[in-house]
């Protein structure tokens, strides 16, 4: 375990009170790492600021000591992009947890950083709005987070990703200077937007401390349908389909290795009797009786085409929820058996070809293992997890997921597509950023971690290094 000079650690109790800064080893482990479990953590300390100054006085004692920072959010993360390996110090921002200054003509609030997701929809819900950017880790993930690493989430097909819904935000850099980017505008021309790099940039840049996010108007009564289809051909032309005749908020799909985990392990119930080799799981407004009678309308003419099997709407809010729990249930059910994920990406028009190379792939590579396939199919996104055997180790079972993901990657790079849609790089993709990204796009990455951060402290060695 390493350990941070005792004159140092002195130094962070003056700023933030002895009890908040934390040195056992239930809070190194607890702090210094995110869902992944790929890499053994090795926090340094934790210390846990309650204001914005503090943060900044935090950062200028590491830029002067030469420390590195890793931030930590909800640490629902899962590429690694949290975890404190190399004795770093943890910036947890939990206490930074206050929501306020609202502004209903504007439909903003303004929240720190340590703001849980679900938080911060409950408080829209109570001034009669929508907070959007929703995901299975809503009860437990922090907007700065979420910031940090462009969440997404079950959405995106109408609502967009976490940047669509942060109207400023406030940066402390790797000097320990605080950026006000924004301020809330809709408008602002005046120069590149600084806010835009900082989100989706996984703390290299600095921390992130404050947002000002934006909020909508609530959805009308929303309902879900679940269809079995026979084949990954079928569930495009279904998204065709109801996307030609109604606006969705979401579509969703999962094998039926995925149902099956769930049903046996949550306590669920099958939605229909008929299997199917996947699902898809729709969500759309009914303002009037009208939009149902359009969306079955669109149901009948996919059975007839033979893209669905079978399926179920819901009749209640009670049931929708169900519904939904078939899809978000499915990674919780799976953590189980330590997954190697694989969060890819292409334009939605070249999911099938894509998605029909990768899983050629995969069957014949992973004979032996349980593969899940499910994700937001409705924006281009699927997930790909190798499941764990028992008693294989954990070594060798990273080292063959590793050598398959090459050869998936060549084909998500043939696509045009993104070796990773919404998880972020962090330490797990890190090897593999050139598959989506040209040596110049590095490069130039790297000279602009070097503007907000040229002491390099701020969570090295994520992304690429420097």
């Amino acid at each position: 375990m390493t350990s941070i000079d005792r004159n140092i650690l002195a130094a962070l109790a003056d700023i933030v009170g002895q009890d908040r800064v934390l040195t056992d080893a239930d809070s190194l482990l607890q702090y210094g790492r995110d869902w992944t479990r790929a890499y053994t953590p090795d926090a340094g300390a934790v210390v846990l600021p309650g204001t914005i100054d503090q943060v900044q006085a935090i950062v200028r004692l590491a830029a002067r000591e030469q420390l590195a920072i890793v931030p930590s959010g909800g640490r629902t993360g899962l590429s690694a992009g949290a975890v404190a390996r190399s004795g770093e110090l943890v910036l947890a921002l939990d206490r930074l947890n206050q929501i306020g200054d609202f502004n209903p003509v504007d439909r903003t609030v303004r929240c720190g950083a340590g703001v849980v997701t679900e938080q911060l929809q409950r408080f829209a819900e109570a001034q009669g709005l929508f907070y959007p950017v929703d995901f299975a880790s809503s009860g437990s993930s922090q907007i700065g987070g979420n910031i940090s690493t462009n969440a997404g989430g079950i959405k995106v097909i109408r609502h967009g990703m976490t940047r669509d819904w942060v109207a400023g935000l406030k940066l402390v850099t790797g000097t320990g200077e605080l950026l006000d980017l924004n301020r809330g505008l809709v408008k602002n021309n005046t120069g590149y937007d600084l806010r835009q790099l900082v989100i989706g940039a996984e703390g290299t840049l600095g921390i992130v401390v404050e947002a000002t996010m934006s909020l909508s108007r609530p959805p009308q009564n929303l309902a879900v349908l679940v269809l079995g289809v026979p084949d990954m051909a079928s569930i495009m032309a279904v998204l065709a389909a109801f996307q030609g005749g109604i606006e969705l908020s979401a579509f969703e799909f999962f094998s039926d290795l995925a149902l099956c985990k769930v049903v046996e392990h949550q306590g669920l119930q099958r939605p229909f009797a008929t299997p199917t080799e996947y699902y898809a799981l729709l969500e759309f407004e009914q303002p009037d009786e009208q939009a149902m009678e359009k969306a079955m309308a669109l149901f009948e003419h996919c059975v007839e085409q033979g893209w669905v099997l079978d399926g179920v709407v819901s009749q209640s809010v009670a049931q929708a929820r169900t519904l939904w729990r078939l899809r978000e249930d499915i990674s919780e059910t799976i953590s189980r058996w330590t997954p190697y994920k694989n969060d890819i990406s292409t334009l939605v028009s070249r999911v099938p070809d894509f998605l029909a190379e990768v899983e050629t792939v995969v069957t014949a590579s992973y004979p032996e293992f349980e593969i899940v396939w499910f994700g937001h199919i409705g924006d281009g996104n699927v997930h790909l997890n190798v499941l764990k055997p028992e008693g294989m180790a954990m070594d060798e079972f990273q080292r063959r997921c590793g050598e398959v993901s090459k050869w998936v990657f060549d084909i998500v790079q043939r696509h045009g597509g993104s070796i990773s849609a919404e998880h972020g790089v962090g330490l797990l993709k890190k090897d593999y950023l050139h598959y989506s990204r040209s040596p110049l796009e590095i490069e130039i990455m790297r000279q602009i971690k070097r503007a907000f951060d040229p002491q390099g402290i701020m969570n090295p060695g994520k992304i690429f290094d420097l």
